[in-house]
């Protein structure tokens, strides 16, 4: 039994072969008989010990300096249960892409709606989605994809052409950590989950990515561009900041 075990009650871990990474079952730490994963980070270049609380899908989070014992880093996790207890209640609440489902979608409420066969469409204000039931969830996702992508596309074409620059390619992910990426050689990358926020957010994240074309780095004439591109981004960087990660919990 090592030294982990002999502190705290077992746990089951899962490690890498560099031991860099591993994820960590505790138990009774947010509340007695409660077992917690925590995915545990050690980093050579680390000076401290860190905890995080993903705010969209609620997973924990532990960095810890190389030198700095692993048994360490979950005993500083135990002494922060009250504050791990408030992050995780704050994290939203699922919405399954389910029959009946509603949300935003490039700026108007729509509907999912599970009936038939034949591909996912729009149909008025609903997504009509064909098939069986147990892949009703992957088919909406494919479909707010595509739409996100065909939007996005045209949106940085439209955006870039004012800059006199040209986007060479567009992709979309789902990253937790950014809405979008930039490479000078016109490459844009976004999250597709930005079909999701208010139109004035998604045109932000656009104009930040197409500015990034003519200047990679966050400087002066960087925030200049962006304003000449869309205007004031504070509004949509604060939503961004207040609701972003409840983007997250839809799908």
């Amino acid at each position: 039994m090592g030294l982990l075990s002999l502190l705290f009650p077992p746990a089951r871990r899962k490690a890498d072969p560099q031991g860099r990474k591993r994820v960590l079952t505790v138990p009774d730490l947010i509340a007695p008989g409660r077992a917690t994963e925590i995915r545990v980070t050690r980093n050579p270049r680390a000076r401290r010990i860190s905890l995080r609380v993903d705010p969209a899908d609620g997973a924990v989070a532990l960095t810890v300096p190389w030198h700095v014992p692993v048994e360490e880093g979950v005993r500083f996790a135990r002494r922060q249960g009250a504050w791990l207890r408030a992050r995780l209640a704050a994290v939203p609440e699922g919405v399954p892409f389910a029959d009946g489902a509603a949300f935003e979608l490039l700026g108007r409420r729509v509907r999912v709606r599970h009936e038939g066969k034949g591909p996912a469409r729009m149909v008025g204000d609903e997504i009509v989605v064909g098939g069986e039931p147990a892949f009703l969830a992957r088919r909406v996702r494919d479909f707010l994809k595509a739409e996100a992508k065909r939007a996005l596309a045209a949106k940085a074409r439209e955006t870039a052409a004012r800059l006199g620059k040209t986007v060479k390619l567009v992709r979309v992910a789902d990253p937790k950590s950014r809405w979008g990426s930039a490479a000078r050689d016109g490459r844009l990358s976004f999250s597709w989950r930005l079909a999701l926020a208010p139109p004035f957010v998604f045109d932000y994240v656009v104009a930040h990515e197409v500015a990034h074309l003519a200047h990679m780095n966050h400087g002066r004439h960087f925030w200049a561009t962006v304003e000449d591109l869309y205007g004031d981004p504070a509004p949509a960087r604060a939503w961004l900041a207040a609701n972003g990660a409840a983007l997250h919990r839809h799908g």
